[in-house]
């Protein structure tokens, strides 16, 4: 997985720069997201996994299915992914544009997981703490977990912040054995 989320990085940065000195955003958006859909459906992966098709071939194929939903530029990325045999890594680089958009519009996507379910007060407050601790506005999408027998556990991009009892018996446990 970190190899992919390596290899994606420096596109979904370059596609970003594009869209965003294009103020194409929103276009880039959705391009990448109906090409990520074609990369993912069954009947591409047999196309694109297949030794008997050229590259010319799987390029043609792949470009007919997606050249209503791209511009110049869209089928230009295309080319470059599929002549560097790089087309498998497209949905981490629309998943990494969307985060680069998403933290350059001064946006955080959120998820908190409870192991109860949360009052609309109570999420309010959670968004409003988070916001001033991070400086941005915050999106939360809240999920129930009752593994974690109490507590929420709120997962911010690489930050986690684990408040569950589940996760305090897990260091808890671990300090012991220490």
């Amino acid at each position: 997985m970190a190899e992919v989320t390596t290899i994606a990085r420096p596109y979904a940065e370059a596609v970003y720069r594009i869209a965003q000195q294009g103020g194409a955003l929103d276009q880039w958006s959705q391009m990448l997201a109906f090409a990520a859909q074609v990369v993912d459906d069954p009947q591409m992966q047999a196309v694109i996994g297949n030794p008997r098709l050229t590259a010319e071939q799987q390029q043609a194929l792949f470009l007919s299915v997606c050249e209503n939903s791209l511009d110049e530029q869209g089928v230009n990325l295309m080319h470059v992914l599929l002549e560097n045999g790089r087309l498998t890594v497209l949905p981490a680089i629309r998943e990494q544009f969307e985060q680069l958009r998403a933290q350059h519009g001064g946006v955080m996507e959120t998820e908190i997981v409870s192991a109860f379910p949360l009052s609309e007060s109570e999420k309010a407050d959670l968004v409003s703490r988070l916001e001033s601790k991070y400086g941005r506005k915050v999106e939360a999408t809240v999920s129930l977990d009752p593994e974690l027998i109490g507590g929420i556990k709120i997962i911010a991009g690489d930050v986690v912040i684990d408040a569950s009892v589940r996760g305090q018996l897990h260091n808890m446990a671990f300090t012991l054995k220490s």
